[in-house]
This record gives structure tokens, sequence and C-alpha cells, in this order.
């Protein structure tokens, strides 16, 4: 009963192309103790700029247009963490004429483990259309992109 709730919910408020998505970008969440010793890597800020243009470029190529995020720039630097801030992230999307908002998180737990997030929701009604989390193991370039592929392929642009 629940999976065909799921499934009736998902094919009632499912993106298609030539939608228009508020892509706001990943937030890093490290409360890892390598980072309280040793310092931010520079390394992990690069990998999470390589993980937003993947999403921005496989949006591009699905047929979604991103839309400019500059008018809402204010009221978007004065929220920490777009993907938790209680609906904030798809009234800003309906702001800026967005059919939906986009928003993830990688979360650092330590070198070993990462989380993955990403979630695509209806700017309208703030429900959830398509999303995943993976954990990867693995502090590393590869790691990181095979994390965010697999969100993509499998959980945001999966054939029903």
């Amino acid at each position: 009963m629940r999976t065909a709730l799921l499934v009736l919910l998902l094919s009632t408020a499912c993106a298609s192309a030539q939608d228009k998505v508020a892509f706001f970008g990943l937030t890093m969440l490290d409360t890892s103790l390598q980072t309280t010793e040793l310092g931010v890597d520079p390394a992990e800020k690069l990998r999470l700029e390589r993980l937003e243009t993947t999403v921005r470029d496989r949006f591009e190529t699905e047929g979604y247009t991103l839309v400019d995020l500059e008018p809402e720039r204010t009221a978007i630097e004065r929220v920490v963490n777009l993907a938790k801030c209680y609906g904030c992230d798809t009234r800003i999307a309906t702001r800026l004429g967005a059919d939906f908002s986009l928003v993830g998180e990688v979360q650092k737990v330590s070198n070993l483990i990462l989380t993955v997030n990403l979630q695509l929701r209806d700017a309208s009604s703030g429900d959830l259309v398509r999303g995943g989390v993976v954990d990867i193991r693995g502090n590393t370039d590869d790691s990181w992109a095979r994390g965010m592929r697999y969100i993509l392929n499998n959980r945001i642009f999966r054939e029903e």
C-alpha cells in the first residue's frame, strides 16, 4: 500500500524536461575529528565544486533550465544550509519562477565515511519529487563522483 502511494505521489509531481530548477548548490557538513584537528582540506572544497558542476551539467543535458539565483542572493546568503531550512528553498525557488528546488549536502563523518544527498522538491508544495542519499567510503575524487553519479542515474533520472 505504501509503495503504491509513493508511486502515485511521484508520478503526479514528477519533474520533466523543460521545467525550471533553482539549484542552490551543495552544503558541506563536516563533523569529522580530522577537520577538527587538522583543519579544512582544500581538496574537499574542489570536490564539492566538481559535484555541483556535475549536477548542473546533468540537469542541463536532460533539458532542464537552471534559473538565475542572483535576484534572491541576499535571502540565499542568510541561510546556512538550504537543504535544512524548513522550506525556505522552495519559497525562494517560487519567487525565482522555478518549478523545482534542488538542494544537496555532503556530510563528512570521517575520512572513511561520507554521505552524499540530493533532493528535488516541488517549489509550489515543497513535496519531495525525487531524491537520494548514498554512503560512500573513502574521501577521494573518485568516491565523491561515483556517489553523485549513482544518485543522478538511479534516483533522480531513473525511468519508472
